[in-house]
């Protein structure tokens, strides 16, 4: 038993080392960054998707409710794994990305806790902007092999596509072909600006 002290001792700081609470300013890794969603498909069944082009920065303050937070996402980018259905997303049936290019989210406030937080942003979708709660977490930071501080954070919300002016409509034989209702959920990473270190 006595050799396995070290053992759990060095778990149990790495552990604690990795939820750690570190304040700065971040730039969104895009490449470990999701920006997802899921809906209502034919009444029965669900359609996940994502967007891949993610950019934006965040501000973890001393005091956790003074952070902020902006985002900007490309509607082209949007992704279900089907060529066909991302095409007609981007298309005027839904997003019309020709016309509104972005997706934007800028904090208005945070609070709570790092570990159960809640945020309070406006959301921007084609012409629309209205104010989203998103419900979230701050998952830990470390610093990588290229020398960066890193953070990362989860969060889920939930909108009415209708809301921000996607109308589209189509019935099916038991209902609606699309649901109303989309669930939102991000998992970002953030590498802390800084003159020194280089993201790999």
């Amino acid at each position: 038993m006595k050799k396995l002290w070290p053992l759990l001792f060095i778990i149990s700081f790495n552990l604690s080392a990795a939820v750690k609470y570190l304040p700065g300013t971040y730039n969104v890794d895009p490449d470990h960054t999701r920006v997802g969603f899921t809906i209502q498909h034919f009444v029965i069944s669900l359609v996940q998707g994502r967007f891949n082009d993610v950019k934006g920065t965040f501000t973890l303050a001393p005091k956790f409710t003074d952070s902020t937070a902006e985002v900007v996402v490309q509607i082209a980018s949007i992704d279900t794994a089907v060529q066909k259905r991302d095409e007609d997303l981007r298309s005027k049936n839904f997003f019309d990305a020709s016309t509104y290019p972005t997706m934007t989210m800028k904090s208005i406030k945070f609070s709570g806790t790092p570990e159960n937080f809640t945020l309070l942003a406006d959301l921007t979708i084609k012409d629309v902007t209205k104010q989203v709660t998103f419900k979230g977490h701050y998952t830990g930071a470390m610093k990588d092999p290229w020398n960066n501080d890193r953070v990362a954070v989860n969060m889920t919300g939930k909108i009415n596509r209708k809301d921000f002016h996607i109308d589209y409509n189509q019935q099916v034989s038991n209902g609606p072909g699309v649901g109303d209702e989309v669930n939102i959920n991000v998992l970002a990473e953030g590498i802390k600006k800084s003159d020194e270190g280089a993201k790999k």
